[in-house]
């Protein structure tokens, strides 16, 4: 692995507010019943294949393009403080839920450290995601920075998805009919 200095890493940093309690955000994040309706890019459909929120736990998942490319990803969970914090290392992986590359890129990092903090602020929720390649060669580093613009533009597609789908919800976190 090449060194480099880590004191000048950069990360994916994202802050959103959600006009829900924190508590149901967390819900949203935490619970399969609810990120199989949101979780992904705009036009997935999503399947919770395994889930199981307790440190070292996993949660898989395979998403399916509108033109029907199917793959997979998954969290391994290393800590949480429900209903503020959840940190998790998130990485593609293979239909067994092994550690794969990227499809897009050889030089990705396998791996990535996010946390994600809730807070109250103004009687909504305020949502910040940090993330950040662990176990990285300075090349893998390089291709994550180099796309960091293009991942914050794909969230906020996933997280226009979330808040949708929290308006949907009752304050029990479930559906309204």
């Amino acid at each position: 692995m090449t060194e480099y200095n880590e004191t000048e890493i950069s990360e994916l940093a994202i802050t959103r507010i959600f006009d829900a309690p924190h508590e149901l955000v967390y819900q949203a994040w935490t619970e399969p019943r609810h990120l199989k309706h949101w979780w992904g890019p705009k036009g997935f459909t999503m399947n919770v294949l395994k889930f199981d929120l307790c440190p070292g736990g996993v949660f898989h998942y395979s998403q399916k393009s509108p033109t029907g490319q199917l793959m997979w990803g998954k969290f391994v969970y290393k800590e949480f403080i429900a209903p503020e914090k959840l940190v998790f290392i998130s990485s593609f992986s293979d239909e067994i839920g092994n550690t794969i590359r990227a499809p897009f890129s050889p030089t990705f990092p396998a791996e990535i450290l996010n946390i994600l903090s809730l807070f109250m602020y103004e009687g909504k929720t305020k949502l910040t995601l940090r993330g950040a390649p662990i176990n990285v060669t300075k090349e893998e580093y390089d291709s994550f920075v180099a796309i960091i613009e293009g991942m914050k533009q794909g969230f906020t597609g996933t997280f226009a998805q979330l808040d949708n789908y929290l308006e949907r919800l009752n304050i029990d976190g479930v559906e309204n009919l």
